[in-house]
């Protein structure tokens, strides 16, 4: 079975991330899937040949992760972007969730905004640690390492630099001023649901 490339194209137009930055990164979303699709066929081959102990093999289940947390990362990102202004649902257990792990909606998004503003490329992601029951602001530094196990995103927001540069240059503050308001709040609540059940 192969993964599918999503669609999102119902995002260009958004406010703040022009279309010409936007069908790039589907571009390379996109190759993601493809990666992850190709090495998916490749490990399979050695499988059935039963040859899983050679060296290529354990190259290919490394940079396994690498791909597939590329593609997921992508579409939690684009999947919690919206054009319309969702906010977050008034006195719901999510909203009351965020006040009693960060104070506030507002500690919350300065502590959000502090970890994406952090120097490096990587992803911040909010995480609901079902087992703790709380939530983390997280900073991720590569697809595949540094998540925090058991842990589901509820929040995603692409720092890597192919995210902003075309349309902010080298000022990450004014994309992260710029993503903010874009936040789905609809599909964060949802995914903070699911990660409770």
């Amino acid at each position: 079975m192969n993964f599918e490339t999503k669609n999102f194209d119902h995002l260009l137009g958004i406010e703040g991330l022009s279309e010409e930055m936007l069908n790039n990164h589907f571009g390379l979303y996109a190759g993601y899937v493809a990666n992850t699709n190709k090495l998916l066929d490749e490990i399979g081959k050695y499988q059935k040949e039963g040859t899983a102990a050679a060296p290529q093999y354990a190259e290919l289940k490394r940079r396994f992760g690498w791909e597939f947390d590329g593609m997921r990362l992508h579409e939690l990102y684009f999947g919690n972007l919206s054009k319309e202004k969702t906010g977050l649902a008034g006195g719901s257990d999510f909203e009351k969730q965020i006040e009693k792990d960060f104070g506030s909606f507002d500690a919350w998004q300065k502590d959000f905004k502090a970890t994406l503003a952090m120097r490096g490329i990587g992803w911040a992601i909010l995480y609901y640690d079902w087992q703790g029951e709380r939530l983390f602001n997280t900073w991720i530094n590569e697809h595949d390492r540094g998540h925090l196990a058991a842990c589901c995103p509820v929040l995603v927001v692409d720092a890597f630099e192919h995210a902003y540069m075309l349309d902010y240059g080298t000022k990450k503050a004014e994309y992260i001023e710029a993503i903010m308001p874009l936040a789905n709040w609809i599909k964060c609540e949802e995914r903070y649901v699911m990660a409770r059940k």
